[in-house]
């Protein structure tokens, strides 16, 4: 059984803020995300793609903004479980909150704060009949542990960043790597698509455009795959492993099924005071909730993160006064002993 104060849900940017808050409150925090990674969409989806309404940021990458993030939280020492969906919750007799992942992992808080963005996301299929038979027997839509993949015979689906920096990542891993994609055109960094070129021509990558993967093969694990190229019938490759990389679909999921009360696939919360669902004890921060005058911004996750915290931490520390002081005031003090303060003022006479 994993125990923290706050047990949130959901590792993006509003989960990962909600860490510094707390922390600044003294309280612990553990992160649930069915992500390998924390950083939610802006790490899986976008990483090299420009944000410009992050205050004090005129233009930040959404993968440097994550990294950011992550530093900045770091001294407060949060736990993770990471690449499991937090699928089942249990009120207990000590008024805590049990949470349970598809995995078994077991999770003890007083307090849950949802920062799910819009959801676990679930990977978007290519339309094969028979997709589902090869999944985990050489079919991935999601790229874990690349050294799975040394030596092997890759096929990567998908015309956006995340097909094009894994073709890049696996052409030095893999023993062949085809890059297969709809169109001539790609929708990535600049700089991605131009190394993708530059290893197409060196050999490292085969570049097959103007084509879909449309069926796979295989005994007991995947062989191959047919490709149909959209002028000149189909192509039969042989491989070990198809990854189709088409972006991921936000669901919901289990949380719909907590008894919260849920409003156009979003949870309802209370916005005039601390951001709190219909259930005491559980709120639901950033993108997953919804208000009158909601807005789906990042930065407006931060906020409800900090007023969130402090109603938190009333919650968990009944009748106990909590003076809020400004961080240039009161510095920061981490988890693990390191301290961060403005240098004190000299007081100095003039004779």
């Amino acid at each position: 059984m994993i125990k923290t104060d706050i047990l949130i849900i959901g590792a993006g940017p509003t989960g990962l803020f909600t860490v510094f808050e707390a922390g600044l409150l003294k309280l612990k925090t553990h992160l649930i995300d069915a992500l390998p990674q924390p950083g939610g969409q802006l790490a899986e989806i976008y990483p090299k793609k420009p944000i410009y309404d992050i205050p004090g940021f005129p233009e930040i990458n959404a993968g440097d903004l994550v990294d950011n993030l992550m530093e900045q939280i770091k001294s407060f020492e949060p736990g993770f479980t990471l690449g499991e969906r937090a699928e089942t919750i249990e009120k207990i007799e000590d008024d805590t909150f049990v949470v349970t992942t598809n995995r078994g992992t077991k999770h003890s808080a007083p307090v849950i704060a949802i920062a799910g963005g819009l959801g676990s996301f679930e990977p978007r299929k290519p339309p094969i009949d028979n997709i589902e038979d090869y999944e985990d027997k050489g079919v991935a839509y999601i790229i874990r542990d690349p050294e799975v993949y040394r030596n092997k015979r890759v096929v990567i689906a998908g015309g956006g960043d995340s097909a094009l920096d894994w073709s890049i990542y696996l052409a030095d891993i893999a023993s062949e790597v085809y890059l297969v994609h709809r169109r001539n055109e790609f929708r990535g960094a600049l700089d991605s698509v131009e190394k993708v070129a530059e290893l197409s021509k060196l050999g490292k990558i085969e570049l097959v455009t103007e084509a879909e993967v449309k069926e796979l093969h295989g005994t007991n694990s995947l062989e191959a795959v047919t490709i149909k190229h959209l002028k000149n019938g189909e192509s039969h490759i042989e491989t070990d492993y198809f990854i189709p990389l088409f972006g991921l679909s936000p669901k919901l999921g289990p949380i719909a099924n907590w008894g919260l009360e849920i409003e156009k696939n979003a949870i309802k919360v209370d916005n005039s005071y601390d951001y709190q669902t219909n259930i005491p004890g559980i709120y639901a921060i950033g993108d997953v909730n919804t208000y009158k005058g909601k807005l789906k911004l990042i930065l407006s996750g931060f906020h409800e993160a900090a007023v969130m915290c402090q109603s938190a931490y009333q919650r968990i520390n009944p009748g106990k006064r909590y003076v809020m002081k400004y961080t240039t005031v009161s510095g920061i003090n981490g988890f693990d002993g390191t301290k961060k303060e403005a240098k004190k003022e000299v007081v100095k006479a003039i004779i």
